[in-house]
C-alpha cells in the first residue's frame, strides 16, 4: 500500500495549477500548439482552452500567449512568467514527492501505526540550515562521510552514522539541507586558516551584540548566509567589522543532514 497525493496550487480560492494543467503547459511549450498539446496530454481541445483561459484569468500575468499570423501562421507559446511558474512548480513537486516518501517510511498504513508522524512537523533550533547537493557518500563500518556542494559552489563535509545514511536514503546528486548550530561556527581571518576542509569564505554583513555575546552574519554567496555566535571578547580580539572578509570553520561532526 502506498501514499499518493496530487499537488494543487490555488489562487483566489480556486484551483490554479493542477498536475494535468502543468502537463498541458509543458506540452504547449514543446509543440507550440493548443491542439497538438491537447492530444499529447491527452484532453479535448475545448478542455485545453478552458484550462488555459482559467490559468490566465487567475494569474497576475499571462501564462500562455496566442500569436496569430506571421510566417508560420502563428501559434501558442508559454510566456516568461509561465516558464518561471513551471520551474517553481517542479521544485514544489520534488519536495512534495519527498514528503510523501518520508511519510510512507515513518508510518504503517496497514497496521495503523502513526506514532512517528509528529517527527514530520518537528522544528529544530539550529540557526544554520543551508541547501546543498550531495557530491559523494563514503560509508565505513560505523560512520559515513558526505561531501556537500553549496549553492555558492563552496563545499562542506558532514560525518554522520552509516545508519543515518541508510535511513535517509542519502545518495549522490540529491538535494539535502546542511544543518549546524551557530555556536559551532568558528570565524577566522583570511590568512589564519591552513586547512581547506570545511572552511567557507564569506563577507561579514551584520554584527549584533548584547552584554555577553555577539551574532555575526556572513554572506557566503548566492543568497546563502552563515550565522556564528561567540562571546563578545573573542570578536573584539579578532577586530571584525561589517565588510570584513572571513573564513567560517565548521567541524564535520557538527553538520547534520536533513531531507
Amino acid at each position: 500500500m502506498e501514499l499518493t497525493s496530487k499537488l494543487t496550487l490555488e489562487m483566489l480560492g480556486k484551483p490554479f495549477l493542477l498536475e494535468k494543467r502543468i502537463e498541458l503547459l509543458h506540452a504547449i511549450e514543446e509543440h507550440g500548439s493548443i491542439s497538438k498539446a491537447a492530444k499529447a496530454v491527452p484532453m479535448s481541445y475545448k478542455s485545453a482552452w478552458e484550462a488555459v483561459d482559467t490559468m490566465n484569468s487567475l494569474s497576475p500575468e499571462p501564462i500562455v500567449s496566442r500569436e496569430t499570423g506571421g510566417k508560420d501562421g502563428g501559434g501558442t507559446t508559454i510566456t516568461a512568467y509561465g516558464k518561471q511558474l513551471l520551474e517553481n512548480y517542479a521544485v514544489l513537486k520534488e519536495e512534495h514527492t519527498r514528503f510523501l516518501a518520508r511519510l510512507s517510511d515513518l508510518t504503517d498504513i496497514e497496521s495503523g501505526a502513526f506514532k512517528t508522524i509528529g517527527r514530520l512537523s518537528m522544528q529544530i533550533s539550529a540557526r544554520n540550515q543551508i541547501q546543498a547537493k550531495v557530491v559523494s557518500v563514503k560509508c565505513e563500518n560505523v560512520n559515513a562521510k558526505i561531501r556537500l556542494k553549496l549553492k555558492c559552489g563552496q563545499e562542506l563535509i558532514s560525518v554522520i552514522t552509516k545508519e543515518a545514511v541508510e535511513n535517509l536514503h542519502i545518495e549522490e546528486k540529491q538535494t539535502v539541507i546542511a544543518i549546524f548550530k551557530s555556536t559551532a561556527v568558528l570565524l577566522s581571518g583570511m590568512r589564519d586558516v591552513k586547512s581547506k576542509e570545511n572552511v567557507v569564505e564569506g563577507i561579514v554583513t551584520k554584527i549584533e551584540k548584547d552584554v555577553e555575546n555577539v551574532k555575526v552574519l556572513v554572506d557566503i554567496g548566492n543568497h546563502d548566509t552563515i550565522v556564528s555566535v561567540m562571546p563578545i571578547e573573542i570578536l573584539e580580539k579578532m577586530e571584525l567589522n561589517e565588510g570584513s572578509s572571513v573564513k567560517a570553520i565548521i567541524n564535520a561532526n557538527d553538520i547534520m543532514i536533513g531531507k
